[in-house]
């Protein structure tokens, strides 16, 4: 806990004066610093490597023999997506679908990552998966609700392709009745907000979602959990006033909060299942513990489960590829996805 807390001084009060003389406009510690000339500073710091490091698309990744490239999926936009397609020993079968989320608060982190590389190749290899992982717009460029424009579009897209379109691996491998949607932390966030959209909108071509993956999913509200300490409740405060300045509703939006005053109906979630996954000592662990706790309790009828990785931080997964809950993980994934 004492490491902790001097790596969250750093990381809010030290780091920024590595960067630049000149005060920022806006400070939104530890996430980014935006200064006055337009320059943004987003911070790159992870346990294992630079969360910032980008990694290119593999042909042929020599470690699991996954291909992988870089397609733009809404030109308007300019939203991109890396997509994973396994070897395939009998080419003709179709393959389930994840679209997949990166995490970073709404305002750092990529699809291009290293740990989001290395995690999305071992699911989509070893589970025989085909995985799209969009990498949306982010704030401070584009304020939310864009995240979650670019996921349902994103989502939309995926949909379409299920009686032909321009993405062939999509056209020729994907399982169409086997979609899932999946993320962390910000992320995992938006997976939620996508089965409750597809609980009330429909998809091209009458298309479904079969369940969700929320991996250390960011959940919040104004109401103050016994568990969350004020450092987090203050980070959190300040991160979602300025990425969501226009959400109705405030720490309560129902995009922040399922479970507040304007939230929808949940009962009508656009899934048939849901893994809710949480960190041992993830400082908002006790707000995925919640969601599922009330998703449970809300009526609704599909089949939810509750993992913990023990002794394990905040995306875990993703910083952490060597940990033994990350293997866990992985290995639950694939058996959620293919059962």
């Amino acid at each position: 806990m004492a490491i902790n807390n001097i790596l969250f001084f750093f990381l809010c009060f030290l780091l920024p004066c590595c960067f630049s003389d000149e005060q920022p406009a806006l400070k939104l510690r530890p996430f980014l610093f935006v200064y006055s000339n337009g320059t943004i500073i987003r911070d790159t710091w992870s346990y294992d490597q630079p969360s910032g490091k980008m990694v290119p698309p593999s042909p042929n990744d020599p470690q699991t023999g996954v291909s992988s490239k870089d397609i733009t999926i809404i030109p308007s936009t300019n939203v991109t997506a890396r997509i994973y397609l396994p070897m395939l020993s009998n080419p003709s079968k179709k393959i389930p679908i994840l679209v997949h989320f990166h995490g970073g608060a709404f305002c750092v982190g990529s699809s291009f990552d290293k740990g989001d590389f290395d995690y999305l190749n071992h699911v989509s290899s070893r589970g025989n998966i085909l995985v799209i992982s969009v990498n949306y717009r982010l704030f401070p460029e584009h304020a939310l609700p864009a995240a979650y424009i670019d996921a349902w579009s994103a989502l939309k897209w995926v949909a379409s392709h299920k009686r032909g379109g321009a993405e062939s691996w999509l056209v020729n491998h994907g399982d169409f009745k086997k979609i899932f949607v999946g993320g962390e932390s910000a992320g995992g966030n938006i997976a939620h907000n996508l089965i409750v959209w597809a609980g009330k909108k429909k998809l091209p071509n009458d298309v479904q979602l079969v369940g969700a993956i929320l991996a250390t999913p960011f959940f919040y509200g104004s109401k103050p959990l016994a568990s969350e300490s004020n450092q987090t409740r203050y980070l959190l405060d300040n991160l979602w006033k300025y990425t969501c300045h226009s959400c109705e509703g405030g720490l309560d939006s129902p995009y922040l909060n399922p479970f507040g005053p304007g939230a929808r109906c949940l009962t009508q979630l656009g899934c048939k299942k849901l893994m809710v996954y949480v960190a041992e000592m993830d400082p908002i662990r006790a707000r995925g513990v919640w969601y599922y706790e009330g998703i449970k309790a809300s009526g609704w009828k599909g089949e939810a489960s509750f993992y913990e990785a023990k002794g394990a931080p905040h995306v875990f997964h993703i910083e952490h590829a060597k940990l033994p809950e990350t293997e866990k993980m992985i290995e639950r994934v694939i058996e959620f996805v293919n059962n």
